[in-house]
């Protein structure tokens, strides 16, 4: 580029230039200081300039690396997760069936008791005392007995011969039989009599562990009373006690009659168990009970499952969440919900890359959360790419770099990692079955 100086001087100064050979010593200093200058302004011309050149060969813009997920349609097994309490398998309350004073405590509060085992003594003393009346009432009705039963058969052979009129042969039989009534009533009270004292001593009906007891040696009890002496439970095997609601059975119900699910084939339909915590109990249950009647109030059915508890981890009253297999999806597709948004009327959609990856924004339906997904029930299929990461860099119509994305190897790293579990990834599905 050529740059005239001259044109940026003034007449004065163009003439002092001009004139160098006859300028004095301060002239020659001006004209040294205006070349200084003229100096300077080439070189801010030949930067801008060469600034303006590399503007205009900047390297062109790339496409946005976004993350996506290629659908797949497999067989989705649908899982109710309903709340449940814990109940014991066998609860038994002990209470005493005669009166009288405790004497003794045979058991330790908390500890595992067998079916038979003596828990409380009572005093005894006037329950034998009765017994023995008993003993004694019988042996006096057996020694009547025997006497009435000997005139009977005499007067039998009396009457042959019409030494007695029938009429005393009729009572001395009638005699006779009475008193083997009165034999029969003699021993069943001897009989409750001891089973009375049998009573005093106070065994457990079931076997489990004993809660605390109620009394101590000492307190008078009688029979029948309100209060319990005890509580004794048996914790292994454990029910769960859980409500499903009957619109989502009757649901359940039409979906299966229209074909859209399979149902889950099997008399004893598996139960998992999430404790309150929010961990996995490690024992698989069985269902062992589905409610025939609804709750006029809740509008929910009652159902029982049956499960394993052999290191004591349940305990009755818990509370726990029930997970079990209520049909098959055949070839449903499984959208992850952190693909999924909702504008403002609530609807959901996605960023899909079609074909060219060009991202396009489609409006979805789903059905339930199957995991960290969604269960899909139309606008789109098997093969379609939805965007999982990167919303924020792009919109709709852009073109885009489409990389796929491992949910459950992502996962994987941030466990690693010690970051929280995405349960995305834990509960991806697995590769459709061929």
């Amino acid at each position: 580029m050529k740059i005239d100086l001259s044109a940026s001087l003034s007449p004065r100064r163009k003439a002092l230039f001009s004139d160098s050979h006859s300028a004095s010593p301060q002239v020659a200093r001006r004209q040294r200081w205006m070349q200084a200058l003229g100096a300077a302004l080439v070189v801010t011309a030949l930067a801008a300039c060469s600034k303006s050149d590399g503007d205009q060969k900047a390297p062109p813009k790339q496409d946005v690396q976004v993350g996506v997920v290629t659908l797949q349609a497999q067989n989705q097994q649908l899982d109710a997760s309903l709340p449940g309490r814990t109940r014991a398998f066998l609860t038994a309350e002990v209470r005493p069936q005669v009166s009288g004073i405790i004497q003794k405590r045979l058991f330790t509060e908390g500890a595992q008791v067998r079916q038979g085992q003596q828990l409380y003594q009572i005093d005894a003393a006037s329950l034998k005392a009765v017994e023995a009346s008993a003993l004694a009432a019988v042996a006096k009705a057996e020694a009547s007995q025997r006497t009435l039963a000997a005139t009977a058969r005499r007067n039998a052979e009396l009457v042959k011969i019409d030494a007695i009129s029938k009429q005393a042969n009729d009572e001395s039989q009638a005699a006779a039989a009475q008193a083997l009534s009165d034999v029969a009533v003699a021993k069943a009270n001897l009989e409750m009599a001891r089973i009375n004292l049998r009573y005093s001593r106070i065994e457990a009906p079931i076997g489990g562990r004993i809660a605390l007891s109620a009394v101590t040696p000492g307190a008078l009890v009688t029979a029948n009373q309100a209060n319990a002496l005890t509580t004794i439970v048996q914790l292994d095997p454990m029910y769960v006690d859980f409500t499903q609601s009957s619109s989502d059975l009757l649901q359940l119900k039409r979906d299966l009659e229209s074909g859209r699910y399979q149902k889950v084939e099997g008399n004893k339909v598996p139960v998992r168990i999430q404790l309150d915590d929010g961990s996995d109990y490690p024992h698989e249950g069985k269902l062992a009970f589905a409610g025939v009647i609804v709750n006029d109030t809740t509008g929910t059915l009652t159902l029982r499952a049956e499960v394993p508890n052999p290191d004591g981890m349940l305990m009755p009253g818990m509370y726990v969440q029930a997970k079990l297999p209520t049909a098959l999806a055949p070839d449903g597709v499984m959208v992850p919900q952190q693909s999924v948004t909702r504008d403002l009327a609530g609807k959901p959609n996605v960023m899909l890359v079609k074909d060219g990856d060009v991202v396009e924004k489609r409006e979805i339906e789903v059905d339930r959360a199957v995991g960290a997904f969604w269960l899909l029930k139309s606008g789109l299929k098997a093969g379609d790419r939805v965007m999982v990461d990167g919303f924020q860099r792009v919109k709709p119509g852009d073109k885009v770099k489409a990389v796929e994305v491992d949910l459950k190897a992502k996962a994987e790293r941030k466990s690693v990692r010690g970051e929280p579990p995405v349960q995305a990834a834990a509960d991806a599905p697995a590769a459709p079955a061929k």
